[in-house]
């Protein structure tokens, strides 16, 4: 694993002789494993399959979708652009329809079809083009992000994580520890993907930064001991009214957050969602109940139990400190205001 970093999507999810590679993330730590996808198809299905994890990179996976779509369309001449368009419109809503709570896919999708120019040939190169610009803004969101939020840390924080916030926590802890600040963190296990194990836990320790890794129901307990002091968290999706839709079990953490007067962050990125008005507007996924009822391929419990398995919870503005963003720290009553910030 020595030099792969999650923080940069580059090294995760690549192309190759117009196949795009997908490094397997739910082999993290332990095994760096390629999957190969040739269609929109399979890369739709490895993102319904958890093999690419994190908003941000699921977006971005999506539009590499998008473009092998696009290549392949391009080997039928005898299309019209009528045909061409309902085609990727097709990719598109299949793409789109993988993780429906998140919006960042959504978003990307939609802005590289509204840029196409169909007179303008080969559609893949713009899409291709599209995806370059949309990695540096990625980049530079993420990094604008990380460093916002370390202004929020102090000398001797222990910040508690949950599933994987994504790289500008990567980035707010280099900051951190570049500016004296000694920093350490904990991160809930994240069951039943793991990815606050084998993702954030293992990314953090590759910063030579101290991470304890601990189970999903210890967070209250460490809390009460007065082991953590500040909850960092990611979002999928931020509504207008200050609602986050996160990873299940980060609603649990804001309320014993908010019991043990632990100031509690969302790493909000690009800002809310203007179309969500409500967090009631906000689809929950509901996944294979056979992802809890198994771990690692055996069953953990008796035949007849059933499981649900719902990937998301949404977490109420009264809650949360602040959500984190490139343009600066918002009170989440006004993220509204997000756009009327300096970029």
């Amino acid at each position: 694993m020595g030099g792969m970093r999650l923080s940069k999507i580059e090294q995760t999810v690549f192309l190759r002789n117009k196949n795009l590679v997908i490094i397997d993330r739910r082999r993290f730590p332990h095994e760096i494993v390629e999957i190969l996808c040739a269609d929109y198809e399979q890369v739709a299905r490895c993102i319904e399959d958890m093999a690419v994890q994190g908003a941000g990179d699921i977006a971005l996976t999506a539009g590499y979708g998008l473009l092998l779509a696009a290549w392949q369309i391009e080997e039928r001449p005898d299309l019209s652009w009528a045909e061409v368009r309902d085609y990727l419109e097709g990719a598109r809503q299949r793409l789109n329809a993988t993780r429906p709570t998140g919006f960042h896919m959504a978003a990307l999708l939609e802005s590289i079809l509204s840029r196409i120019d169909w007179q303008i040939v080969p559609w893949s190169g713009q899409i291709l083009q599209q995806l370059q610009t949309i990695i540096g803004k990625q980049e530079l969101r993420s990094e604008r992000t990380g460093n916002w939020a370390e202004t929020l840390l102090s000398g001797g924080d222990t910040l508690l994580t949950h599933c994987f916030p994504g790289p500008a926590l990567l980035i707010m802890l280099q900051r951190a520890v570049q500016n004296g600040k000694q920093v350490q963190v904990m991160s809930t296990e994240t069951r039943p993907y793991l990815q606050g194990a084998r993702l954030t836990a293992w990314a953090v320790s590759e910063l030579d930064i101290p991470v304890t890794l601990i189970t999903d129901n210890m967070a209250a307990y460490c809390m009460s001991r007065g082991m953590i002091s500040k909850v960092f968290t990611a979002a999928d999706r931020i509504a207008m009214d200050g609602t986050v839709a996160n990873k299940v079990g980060t609603f649990q953490l804001a309320l014993a957050a908010r019991y043990h007067a632990i100031p509690f962050y969302i790493l909000g990125y690009g800002g809310p969602d203007r179309k969500c008005l409500s967090g009631k507007d906000i689809p929950i996924e509901m996944r294979d109940p056979e992802e809890v009822l198994n771990f690692n391929g055996v069953r953990i419990t008796g035949a007849k139990v059933r499981a649900i398995y719902p990937a998301f919870d949404l977490t109420p503005p009264d809650l949360i400190a602040g959500v984190v963003t490139d343009r600066g720290i918002l009170n989440p009553r006004e993220v509204g205001n997000y756009w009327s910030l300096p970029k």
